[in-house]
């Protein structure tokens, strides 16, 4: 059998990075990065297991076997939870689909790739902070700093807006409406585009903070940045997040027994206006989601909401008198009383 030129692998994966990602799918910057990260996993560990080299590698060096033994790769030896296998996936979906309309000859192939199968992963418990936790963590931040003052404006505003983190680091001066009716812009996935309206002590906050920071509100430059004047990045605010939350532990026990990361924040204001009573489909809209059913959640880790309902219908089970051991049943018997 003729090999296909190696070239068309690396002219396809051009076109769908240069042209297909960003102008016909119109995807953002952070996906295009995921699907690199995926795809370049994927061409190493294809070039690494036929003993070639990444630039050598064809289209049809690149089969669903390989594909299948790349994502139990990921599994048993870079220890990645079925979650990220499935990320991962779904950016070699996404680049086959793309094969399936450029390339005509590789069709058959890239439909017998795109059959491989997501895993199906397990569901954690979302982990949040309950409002007394979220006051000990803020309480923790040295506010006579000017880094403190930034950190406290941070975690404040994410917790008032309920924004993913990566929407926060975006945020810029203009996107701010800091005379009544407060509220802030926020760009979301997709490019979506939302206004949250802001407590007025998140507004102070604010307006404190681009003073002391000589920052005009029409300016169009990041808003949170690092000591060093360059934009703070996720892994800053996972840090930042983090120290405090260790502080905080002291006078809050229960932050020991949670897995929290920024997106726990966002988890938080969600629960948070839950117990306010705000109807699910609002709380939809203020979080950005583009469907209810992931805002549903939030109701089954509502604990609070929980243990009133339960309180109200009462118990419905007979108590333990009515099915005591009766000393001349069977035990048969006494089971099937249970």
């Amino acid at each position: 059998m003729k090999r296909a030129n190696p070239n068309t692998l690396a002219l396809t994966l051009h076109e769908f990075f240069s042209e297909h990602i960003p102008r016909s799918r119109g995807l953002s910057r952070c996906t295009l990065l995921s699907y690199r990260d995926s795809l370049s996993l994927l061409l190493r560990f294809v070039a690494n297991h036929g003993g070639q080299q990444v630039a050598d590698l064809g289209m049809e060096d690149i089969n669903p076997q390989l594909v299948l033994a790349f994502l139990d790769h990921l599994e048993s030896h870079r220890h990645n939870k079925a979650s990220t296998r499935n990320v991962r996936l779904a950016a070699i979906h996404a680049f086959f689909r793309h094969v399936a309309t450029s390339r005509p000859e590789c069709l058959e192939r890239a439909q017998r790739i795109l059959a491989v199968p997501f895993k199906r992963a397990s569901t954690r418990i979302v982990d949040y902070l309950e409002f007394d936790e979220i006051q000990a963590v803020l309480a923790e931040i040295d506010r006579l700093t000017l880094d403190g003052r930034r950190d406290f404006a941070l975690l404040a505003t994410m917790f008032n807006t309920g924004a993913r983190v990566q929407e926060i680091l975006d945020l810029r001066p203009c996107d701010l409406q800091l005379d009544r009716p407060f509220q802030i812009r926020l760009f979301g996935k997709g490019r979506k585009e939302r206004i949250c309206p802001l407590w007025p002590q998140t507004a102070e906050l604010l307006k404190a903070f681009l003073v002391e920071r000589s920052v005009e509100l029409a300016s169009s430059e990041r808003l949170f940045r690092n000591h060093r004047g360059t934009p703070l990045t996720r892994f800053g605010v996972r840090y930042l997040l983090g120290k405090y939350c260790d502080k905080a532990m002291p006078s809050a026990p229960t932050l020991s027994n949670k897995r929290l990361h920024p997106h726990s924040m966002r988890h938080s204001t969600a629960v948070h206006l839950l117990h306010a009573g705000v109807d699910i489909v609002t709380i939809s809209h203020w979080l950005g989601h583009s469907s209810i059913n992931t805002t549903n959640r939030y109701a089954t880790v509502d604990l609070d909401t929980k243990r009133k309902a339960i309180a109200k219908a009462g118990p419905l089970t007979p108590g333990p008198s009515e099915a005591a051991w009766r000393g001349d049943a069977s035990i048969l018997e006494w089971l099937e009383s249970l």
